[in-house]
């Protein structure tokens, strides 16, 4: 069974192959989730936690787990990321969208998981964990759009299991800056980067887009990640382990 809902403002799709009578319960689960999680940290929602925090309206003593948890992350993020992961805005505001998509994503694939689903596709927007085989019984398919063509393919990646995010300009235009390096984010268009998880590949995608050209070198020191760029010439750069991934 396949179900798409509009939630946190795109298009999440959860698929679930296995076929067992907890199946629609567990997406109703899923779905439930995803509106949780847009309801706490939604920047575009004035009553929720993170905009309430934004206002001063929550004292730190008193913020949520997931909220506590989520800004963790982002610190240990920014750490990893040498700085180029950054939730603070330049108004000082908290914004942790670019570490809570794919936090959520995750989460939502445990849910599965621990229902024991084997087989699964959860995306939202660009994002995607999967796990196991699609219907035909073979790997999940993943395409890499094209920058200037949204409805091109450049390439087709193949996998069981993991995460896959895409950072790009093409369908939100220019939303990602460096906080180090100004301007880098204009040196390409489009940046995937495979992971073990949505969750870590999602905000080494933004932070490798915000470093710019240099970005594609930064997925490559990675252990277990691999990356696709795309640069203003439509010219593609991609680490030494990436083409593993084009054979289903």
């Amino acid at each position: 069974m396949k179900q798409v809902q509009i939630i946190m403002g795109m298009p999440i799709a959860v698929e679930v192959i296995d076929d067992t009578k907890k199946s629609y319960i567990v997406v109703t689960e899923v779905f439930d989730y995803f509106r949780y999680v847009d309801k706490k940290f939604s920047t575009y929602k004035d009553d929720s936690e993170i905009s309430q925090i934004n206002q001063e309206k929550i004292p730190e003593k008193d913020y949520s787990r997931d909220m506590k948890k989520v800004l963790k992350l982002s610190e240990e993020m920014k750490n990893k990321t040498n700085g180029h992961f950054d939730i603070q805005t330049p108004d000082g505001h908290l914004d942790p969208s670019g570490l809570v998509k794919g936090w959520a994503i995750l989460n939502a694939s445990k849910i599965l998981d621990k229902a024991g689903i084997d087989n699964y596709y959860v995306s939202a927007g660009d994002d995607i964990q999967l796990k196991g085989h699609n219907k035909d019984g073979k790997p999940w398919s993943v395409g890499i759009r094209h920058p200037d063509e949204p409805d091109k393919i450049v390439k087709v990646i193949y996998l069981t299991k993991g995460g896959v995010a895409t950072s790009g300009t093409y369908i939100r235009g220019k939303h990602i800056y460096s906080p180090l390096q100004k301007n880098a984010a204009d040196e390409i268009v489009s940046l995937t980067v495979i992971g073990p998880d949505i969750y870590q590949a999602d905000v080494y995608a933004t932070a490798a887009f915000a470093m710019g050209k240099t970005g594609i070198n930064f997925i490559e020191s990675l252990s277990n990640f691999e990356g696709y760029a795309i640069n203003k010439q439509n010219i593609a750069t991609f680490t030494s382990g990436f083409s593993s991934y084009l054979e289903p």
